[in-house]
């Protein structure tokens, strides 16, 4: 797999100063717990999952979800099982046939599961498309102390077999109400650290946690304007983000779809979009139009925060989201320039563009993920931002003329 595989060589050539390297799920884990970026969810019972990765239907895919959970119905479940293996055994037939290159433009494929009961009834029947490396793990909903050990026991049994990830998701009561919240937390990482070599990074469950309140943010505003959500990242990142004992955060799901209705004025700059002159500002009203612009807004939110990557249900989420991991010209020099001084004899340097102070001590461990991500999502040239990397493809073309 490759970040933004679906540009042409020309366009990797201009828009990069470093360009992403092919990675896989032989990659280190606390590398490649970096490189899901945008992860696509899909029901299980959906009829063409499939199809569309056999036939490559959206290019920039490079990690997704099949949901046995909140995506079905509790009706539904038997249905969703079938359904799931028979698009497993497609997607197993078609992968004897490909290429090297074919089976590297397949994205990252994990199920996420409703309990731990359904995970040791399905292991027996998902075991040949793990021994492939079609699967590569599990999703784990409302992980909490009641579960968790149940899932990971599993999930080591597992990768005595087979290397295989889980990631769970916290969306439970006792994380989301305050007077539970850190002591859960705490014992929770007591409980991962046992096992952490097999957790590739945990998610958040914005909606779950928004449901115990009866709120939904709108596609206005970003979880980070809903109060106890901003406190509930907080955290959680408090106790999983230290630099002493890490793990990788996904940022919560963008649950809405495009759409042209809104209420407060955007706060989509320009400026970003002037070089590429009446076109550049089309889109940005395309953008606008469509809520992206709250999208990007929550993904730099999620990035200051400490968060990679995000939740997406909607195929147009998948670029935003991988543009924002890029890393500027600027974030790698200054990252560079730290850890190649990382030799005692300096303590604090100007950057070499003028506009602020690197101290190497404090911003050591920034500077390590800058180049983790650099490797994985390439290095933007000097002129260059994300807006060059957005692209109008998933996009209505009909307004940018």
């Amino acid at each position: 797999m490759i970040h933004f595989n679906d540009l042409k060589a020309e366009d990797i050539e201009r828009i990069f100063y470093i360009p992403p390297e092919p990675y896989d799920s032989n990659w280190d884990r606390d590398t490649l717990s970096y490189a899901l970026g945008a992860t696509l969810y899909m029901p299980a019972h959906r009829p063409c999952i499939a199809n569309d990765l056999i036939t490559n239907k959206y290019k920039e895919l490079t990690s997704m979800v099949i949901c046995l959970e909140d995506a079905i119905g509790d009706h539904q479940v038997v249905e969703a099982e079938e359904a799931l293996l028979l698009q497993l055994q497609q997607l197993e037939s078609a992968w004897q046939t490909m290429s090297t290159i074919e089976k590297a433009g397949l994205p990252l494929i994990f199920l996420r599961l409703r309990s731990p009961e359904q995970f040791h009834q399905l292991i027996e029947k998902l075991m040949p498309f793990m021994m492939t490396g079609l699967l590569h793990g599990f999703v784990f909903p409302k992980f909490s102390l009641h579960n968790g050990e149940k899932y990971l026991q599993l999930l080591r049994q597992l990768n005595r077999s087979v290397r295989i990830y889980g990631m769970p998701i916290f969306e439970t009561r006792d994380i989301m109400y305050k007077e539970s919240r850190i002591d859960t937390l705490l014992a929770l990482k007591a409980l991962l650290g046992s096992y952490k070599e097999m957790i590739l990074n945990i998610r958040i469950g914005a909606t779950d946690f928004s449901s115990l309140f009866g709120i939904r943010r709108s596609p206005d505003l970003t979880l980070y304007d809903i109060v106890p959500m901003k406190d509930c990242i907080g955290d959680i990142v408090n106790v999983f983000g230290r630099i002493d004992d890490p793990y990788v955060l996904s940022g919560p799901v963008w649950e809405y779809f495009p759409t042209d209705n809104r209420v407060l004025k955007p706060k989509l700059r320009e400026a970003p979009f002037e070089r590429y002159g009446h076109q550049g500002l089309a889109f940005r009203r395309q953008l606008i139009t469509r809520y992206i612009d709250g999208l990007i807004r929550e993904i730099l939110l999620d990035q200051a925060n400490g968060l990679c990557g995000k939740t997406v249900i909607h195929p147009s989420h998948i670029r935003p989201v991988n543009a924002l991991q890029a890393v500027t010209y600027e974030e790698y020099c200054d990252a560079t320039t730290i850890v190649s001084n990382n030799d005692g004899k300096i303590g604090v340097m100007k950057s070499a563009f003028h506009n602020k102070m690197n101290e190497i001590k404090p911003h050591l461990s920034w500077a390590k993920k800058i180049i983790t991500r650099s490797c994985i999502y390439g290095v933007l040239n000097e002129t260059y931002d994300f807006t060059s990397l957005l692209g109008t493809e998933q996009y209505d073309k009909s307004s940018i003329e």
